[in-house]
C-alpha cells in the first residue's frame, strides 16, 4: 500500500495533472491553420501536433474567431493562442514558445509589370495598393498616406486582391510571403508570375502563445520538443510543404526600416511637420517631407 501511494505521489509531482491535456485555439488562416475536412490542418497546426506527441501531452484543436480565441487562451489554464506575432503589448499577457516563423509582409507585382519599381517610400503614391481591409498591412499603409479607396484598395480576403491583380485593378498587393504562395497554389497560378517589390513589414516572428498560469514544466517540455524538431530538420519540412521559402530576397528596399529611420514620408494636410509640394499638377492636397535635394524637387508622380 505505501508502495503505491508513493508512486501515486511521484507521478503527481513530475507529471502535474493540469499537464497532462491542453487545448489549442486558432482561426482559419491558410496555410498556417485551417479546416480540411473535420480536422484543423495547416502548418503551425501540424507542427504544434508533433511538439505535442513529442513531449507526450494530450492536445485538442480548435477553430475560432480570433477575438474569441484570444479572450478564451487569456482567461482559461492549459490553453494555447495560435499563431501569435509576439509584440511588446502582448508580451506579459501569455508565456511564449517559439520562434516558429517569420512574418514577411511584401508588396508583390505581376511578373510582367516591369515599370514597377520601389526604391523609396514616396513613390508609393505612383501606385494603387491593394490590401486587406483593417489589416496591419492597411494601416501601416494608411500611416504613410495613402488613403483608403484611393491610393489604397481594400479586399476582404488575399484571393480578392491576388484576383484584382491579376485583372489589372490594383498594381500591387501588400501579402505576407506564406499567403502569396498558398493563394497562387490554390489559383494554379505560377509561383514566377508574381513577384516582390519591397518588404513592407518583416520585424515580426510567429509563436505559440500560452495562457500565463502554464506551468514552467509544460513550457519547458513544449520548447524542448520544438528544438528537437528544428535539429531533426522536421520544422523545414514543414515550411516547404506549406509556406516555401522564408528567404528575404536581400535586393530589396526595405520600406519598414525607412520608415523607422526617417519618419513617415507621405503625410495628410493636418500633420506637421510638412509643406506644400512645389511643383504643379499636385492636385491631391496631400504633403510630404522634401529628401530630394536643396531643390525641393517632388519625388512623386504628377497628379499624385
Amino acid at each position: 500500500m505505501r508502495s503505491r501511494l508513493l508512486v501515486a505521489l511521484f507521478l503527481l509531482l513530475h507529471f502535474p495533472a493540469h499537464a497532462a491535456g491542453l487545448t489549442a485555439y486558432t482561426e482559419e488562416l491558410p496555410p498556417l491553420n485551417y479546416l480540411q475536412g473535420q480536422q484543423v490542418s495547416g502548418f503551425a497546426s501540424e507542427l504544434l501536433t508533433a511538439m505535442a506527441s513529442k513531449a507526450g501531452l494530450a492536445l485538442r484543436l480548435q477553430l475560432l474567431p480570433w477575438s474569441r480565441a484570444y479572450a478564451t487562451v487569456q482567461s482559461t489554464p492549459d490553453t494555447i493562442l495560435f499563431s501569435t506575432v509576439r509584440t511588446a503589448e502582448r508580451e506579459n499577457q501569455f508565456r511564449w514558445v517559439g520562434p516558429i516563423g517569420k512574418r514577411h509582409i511584401y508588396l508583390y507585382r505581376l511578373s510582367k509589370r516591369e515599370d514597377i519599381r520601389l526604391n523609396d517610400i514616396r513613390q508609393l503614391a505612383q501606385w494603387r495598393v491593394g490590401t486587406i481591409f483593417a489589416s496591419a498591412s492597411q494601416k501601416q499603409l494608411e500611416q504613410l498616406g495613402l488613403r483608403p479607396g484611393i491610393e489604397q484598395d481594400n479586399a476582404p480576403d488575399d484571393a480578392s486582391n491576388l484576383a484584382k491583380l491579376r485583372m489589372g485593378r490594383v498594381d500591387m498587393v501588400a501579402m505576407l510571403d506564406w499567403a502569396m504562395h498558398w493563394q497562387t497554389r490554390q489559383t494554379g497560378m505560377p509561383d514566377n508570375q508574381v513577384r516582390p517589390v519591397a518588404l513592407l513589414d518583416g520585424q515580426a516572428q510567429y509563436w505559440f502563445a500560452l495562457n500565463r498560469q502554464t506551468p514552467d514544466a509544460t513550457i519547458r517540455q513544449l520548447q524542448n520538443a520544438l528544438d528537437a524538431l528544428v535539429r531533426n530538420g522536421e520544422l523545414k519540412r514543414l515550411r516547404l510543404k506549406y509556406i516555401g521559402t522564408e528567404e528575404f530576397p536581400g535586393e530589396l528596399v526595405d520600406l519598414y526600416a525607412q520608415l523607422r529611420q526617417d519618419g513617415p514620408l507621405l503625410l495628410a494636410d493636418n500633420d506637421k511637420p510638412s509643406a506644400r509640394c512645389p511643383e504643379p499638377g499636385q492636385g491631391s492636397g496631400w504633403r510630404h517631407k522634401h529628401r530630394a535635394g536643396p531643390e525641393g524637387i517632388c519625388p512623386l508622380k504628377p497628379g499624385y
